[in-house]
């Protein structure tokens, strides 16, 4: 399995096979190779900074002879008008960088404000936002490193470094007993160490759950009346057990259900339907 340096890595090219292809015809036929230049990094909309270490890489894997000044670093907290960096070389490496550093940055920026603003909705509380899978397709490691920076937390990277059984898998499984002991087994038999959590739907799935030994249960589109009601049951049987809340929260209704003392509360919306954070790379 690829590392998640491989992973960006692989990203980095395809992002510049895509946009450079075999060469900015436009910047190689109006700017002399030999020519020096500085653009910097312009804020024009306030939020949460995020990306500048993959800039670098950006810069660094197209052009190793850039140099890079940050004078802000991913976290923080910008305002329009605010200088991230300031990048310094050949002309037409800057030029051909300038896309590819902007669509990574605009769109982890976007994420991490996102993640920043629901975050805040649980302030007090021991509640963690989560994000999920669904990201963009290949972006997914530069997305879920944003939604950390933002102050959130990751679910699972993916498929293949937590449980998570979900109705499908049950109704197909038998059972939650079958499918919770497959899943044991599975992990005994392969020597992996993987937490299982379960989704259910209901009060007798939760007793299902809680019978099977399942790490996490994930309360799928409870309201806030049934979660605080299945948040006290399973308390009451196992307090050492994980909850998570999921399915159709918003910013609005997020506070309700950290309140009903759940762990977790994964929101798509985290990465899914995220705009950018507006900004620019500009000669100076």
């Amino acid at each position: 399995m690829k590392t998640t340096d491989q992973l960006i890595d692989d990203l980095l090219n395809l992002a510049f096979a895509e946009d450079v292809g075999d060469g900015d015809h436009t910047t190689l036929s109006t700017i002399p190779a030999d020519e020096i230049g500085r653009q910097r990094l312009i804020v024009k909309e306030e939020g949460i900074l995020a990306g500048v270490e993959i800039a670098a890489k950006v810069f660094a894997k197209f052009d190793p002879e850039l140099k890079m000044t940050v004078y802000i670093n991913d976290g923080s907290h910008v305002r329009p008008g605010d200088i991230a960096f300031v990048v310094e070389g050949k002309v037409r490496s800057l030029l051909q960088t300038e896309r590819v550093m902007l669509n990574i940055m605009q769109r982890m920026s976007g994420i991490a404000t996102t993640t920043a603003r629901y975050q805040a909705q649980l302030e007090g509380l021991s509640c963690k936002v989560l994000d999920t899978r669904k990201t963009t397709p290949g972006m997914r490691m530069l997305e879920k490193m944003a939604v950390k920076i933002g102050g959130g937390e990751n679910h699972r990277i993916g498929l293949f470094d937590m449980i998570l059984i979900k109705d499908n898998h049950v109704d197909f499984a038998g059972g939650i007993p079958q499918a919770v002991s497959a899943a044991k087994d599975y992990c005994k038999a392969n020597n992996k160490s993987l937490k299982i959590e379960l989704e259910v739907r209901n009060e007798d799935e939760i007793r299902q759950a809680l019978n099977a030994g399942v790490d996490r249960i994930m309360l799928d589109n409870f309201t806030p009346e049934r979660t605080k009601t299945a948040v006290e049951m399973i308390r009451a049987i196992n307090p050492g057990v994980e909850i998570e809340s999921s399915g159709g929260i918003t910013i609005d209704t997020l506070r309700a259900y950290g309140e009903c003392g759940v762990d977790f509360v994964s929101v798509g919306a985290l990465t899914h339907s995220v705009k950018g954070l507006d900004m620019s790379f500009k000669a100076f």
